[in-house]
């Protein structure tokens, strides 16, 4: 006898959209509230309790997870992934939501395509490169790429 897996459909449930917001199926959108004039792309995920601010466009294939605030004027990049699990103990919290960190991301930041962003705050008026990976606080303007990611240039 064959098992039968739990098939669970989201699509687009229980979203606070706000006016005149574009989204590109198929993704997956939960819980979450996306601002005034931005725009979602195709096969995105966003988690709920995750904020996606103002004329802020998030391309194909990034997933923002659960407690990830995105300001006004912000650019997320094709394959962009957040972490809220910083497995501090050596492993993967799972359901234990106490070990998950927030990430917050200020306005007119621009995220690069495949960055990977760890549970950090990123001030205002930044640009982080493609590929890079954010692995802590941002509180200068600029230009960061690399692994890990640093200042290379002030705006």
């Amino acid at each position: 006898m064959t098992n039968m897996p739990i098939i669970k459909d989201v699509g687009i449930t229980d979203v606070t959209f706000g006016q005149n917001v574009t989204v590109h199926r198929p993704c997956n959108l939960y819980g979450c509230a996306i601002g005034d004039n931005s725009k979602i792309g195709p096969f995105v995920e966003i988690q709920k309790t995750a904020v996606i601010g103002q004329n802020t466009r998030v391309q194909s294939h990034a997933f923002i997870c659960e407690m990830v605030s995105i300001g006004d004027d912000c650019f997320v990049g094709h394959g962009v992934m957040f972490v809220n699990d910083t497995f501090a103990s050596g492993g993967p919290a799972g359901g234990d939501k106490t070990k998950w960190k927030p990430t917050k991301i200020g306005n007119r930041v621009s995220i690069g395509s495949n960055a990977t962003i760890l549970p950090v705050e990123i001030c205002d008026n930044v640009v982080i490169g493609a590929g890079a990976v954010v692995t802590k606080s941002i509180h200068k303007p600029g230009i960061y790429a690399g692994n890990p990611a640093k200042l290379l240039r002030s705006l």
